[in-house]
């Protein structure tokens, strides 16, 4: 664990999804290397990097583009739906999700998911976590939801979920948990502070505007923030 400067009491937790409290992104990997394969393009992390926290149609764009395939966003983004559709049913909480989101719910901390999948894509992942997500205040589905105009790096996603707990906060009063370099940045937009659980992958500089680093989510250094310590839970 790392802290990079002087940090703040908060009252209210939100999560990104993918990365964060889902093992997916080796799914997504997965998916999209199937749609690449039929091109003969290999998905490098470079450009995941570069995806990682776009809504949807943004991503397929991006992949588009990045691979010149002979298809329009929306045919890629239609194969990947496809792809999703037997892949990501498979995914498993990440290390440590449950601890610390039981805990929180516990000490009655209010926590909210802010992910950028769209409506139809967080039912797909989350069908076999339902009990799990019932955890949570509300979920903002970025990629279909009317209120979120523009994906990360822009915070709002982050400003709308802040917006919709029963007793909206100030942004500062808000902390972040993110695995994405654009996610990060969305917080830091937003007024917020920000954990990182990045990807072994992530390189040290995309990691350095977080506030705090972490490995997994139960070594969440809560304390710092003002929250109570899952330590010895």
């Amino acid at each position: 664990m790392s802290a990079c400067r002087p940090l703040k009491r908060v009252t209210h937790v939100i999560f990104d999804m993918d990365g964060v409290l889902l093992d997916t992104e080796i799914l997504y990997t997965k998916a999209t290397q199937n749609i690449l394969d039929k091109y003969e393009k290999t998905f490098t992390w470079e450009v995941k990097t570069q995806m990682m926290g776009l809504h949807g149609s943004e991503m397929a764009k991006r992949i588009v583009d990045v691979y010149e395939l002979p298809l329009t966003p929306e045919e890629y983004y239609s194969q990947a739906m496809e792809q999703y559709k037997i892949i990501m049913p498979q995914c498993q909480l990440m290390p440590g999700a449950f601890k610390l989101v039981k805990h929180l719910h516990s000490n009655n901390i209010p926590i909210a998911v802010a992910t950028s999948s769209s409506q139809e894509s967080f039912d797909l992942k989350t069908q076999n976590h339902k009990d799990f997500f019932s955890l949570f205040s509300h979920i903002v589905c970025g990629g279909s939801d009317p209120d979120v105009k523009a994906g990360k790096p822009a915070p709002d996603i982050f400003l709308t979920c802040a917006k919709r707990f029963s007793d909206p906060p100030h942004p500062e009063k808000c902390l972040v948990f993110e695995d994405a370099p654009n996610g990060i940045l969305a917080a830091l937009a937003a007024g917020m502070q920000a954990v990182m659980i990045p990807d072994a992958n992530v390189a040290p500089e995309l990691r350095k505007n977080a506030h705090v680093v972490i490995d997994r989510l139960d070594n969440a250094p809560l304390e710092l923030f003002g929250l109570p310590s899952i330590k010895g839970c």
